[in-house]
């Protein structure tokens, strides 16, 4: 069983080897894992894995070898019975419909309704208008719609909740995705911008030619200093929710990124940038990042890049405690804006259809703060993004 799990993971282009395999059967005979999916889980990723950044192709495959068996995600243990959010049916609801049901009236309202539903409510229901369930119009759980309010398990749909009961785990993007074509690697291309820097160690050919002719025949070498791309460039990229349909698109973008620039520094957000960021999207919730660090850490020469689809609550952009997934004390277009007070070059990347972009209010409103600097995650959109962090 074993050999083809290896096989299977090397199938899935995560290198393995044999040294690696021999030591995952020394650790089963030395019993470190017995009778357990989630210990080989944790010890076959110790023993295969040996970079971060394979965490997720190894869950991938670890979940398809054993036919479905679910990924350990380390989410929160909620409060609310599991058998409350089970949905048996997805229900789709007409404009019509969409149309009468109203919101409570704000983030603080929200809360204080969800308090009291939490000690009022019994059992299960589902279908329904006032109670945690799924499939109706509450805007508590999940399967159904409401213009706004705090999903509780299951996906979202709709993309209209405020807060998440949940605390979600979020995947790397993978530098090493192969390209489909060559065209983001050359439209990245045009931001670069050579200069020589460090020590005189590559020959200088025509000087040298020169300087020995000039030497009565006699070799005079010349040396200058390398020739090194002097771009630098800070990459904030928005994983998780709305973004999971483009994770191709990114991994493709930030595949070439790090391909085309030596300086680039890269940190991951989720819906808006706030007080921290992170590097590591298994260690988001303890290694986190201080955007005030960040703000006077990197210098004015810095080009900075969003990507991200823009789409959240406008609350997450306006308003204290406004973000999906924390409190936080400052609005999302306060953190936005020391950002572009900060580096004069910055656009906004976005993998979604711009024919979309006009019916999602915090996307116009980031496009507008940005002054229209925000381009689709198309070829074309790269190659005028990066024009303009060429000027």
């Amino acid at each position: 069983m074993l050999i083809d799990f290896f096989l299977s993971l090397r199938k899935a282009q995560l290198p393995v080897t044999i040294k690696e395999l021999l030591l995952l059967i020394d650790a089963l005979d030395h019993k470190l894992a017995f009778a357990s999916v989630d210990d080989f889980y944790l010890l076959a990723r110790v023993c295969l894995v040996k970079d971060e950044k394979y965490f997720d192709r190894f869950d991938r495959a670890f979940g398809g070898y054993f036919h479905g068996l679910q990924q350990i995600e380390g989410f929160m243990q909620a409060l609310l019975p599991d058998e409350w959010l089970r949905q048996e049916l997805k229900r789709m609801f007409s404009e019509e419909e969409m149309a009468k049901i109203e919101s409570l009236g704000g983030l603080d309202k929200l809360l204080e309704t969800l308090k009291k539903r939490l000690e009022q409510q019994q059992g299960r229901h589902a279908g329904g208008n006032k109670w945690i369930g799924t499939g109706g119009t509450s805007p508590f759980g999940h399967g159904g719609y409401n213009p706004e309010g705090i999903r509780i398990g299951g996906e979202s749909r709709h993309r209209r909740a405020v807060k998440v009961w949940e605390k979600r785990q979020f995947r790397d993007l993978d530098d090493g995705v192969e390209l489909g074509t060559r065209n983001v690697k050359v439209a990245l291309r045009k931001l670069r911008k050579f200069a020589r820097s460090g020590a005189a160690e590559e020959l200088d050919l025509d000087d040298t030619i020169d300087s020995t002719a000039r030497n009565a025949g006699f070799l005079d070498l010349k040396m200058v200093p390398e020739r090194h791309n002097a771009v630098k460039v800070l990459l904030f990229l928005d994983v998780g929710g709305s973004m999971d349909p483009y994770v191709r698109e990114c991994e493709q973008l930030f595949s070439a990124a790090r391909s085309e620039f030596k300086h680039l520094e890269h940190f991951y957000f989720h819906n808006c940038v706030y007080e921290k960021v992170w590097r590591s999207n298994h260690r988001r919730f303890s290694e986190s990042i201080s955007t005030l660090d960040l703000l006077h850490t990197y210098g004015r020469d810095y080009r900075v890049i969003f990507v991200g689809d823009a789409a959240m609550s406008p609350y997450e952009l306006m308003v204290e405690n406004g973000s999906v997934e924390h409190w936080n004390q400052e609005p999302g277009q306060v953190w936005m804006q020391r950002i572009i007070d900060t580096w004069d070059k910055v656009i906004w990347l976005n993998p979604s259809e711009p024919d979309y972009w006009k019916y999602s209010s915090s996307t116009q409103m980031i496009r507008q703060q940005l002054q229209d600097r925000m381009f689709p995650l198309t070829l074309a959109g790269l190659d005028a993004g990066i024009g303009v962090l060429s000027k």
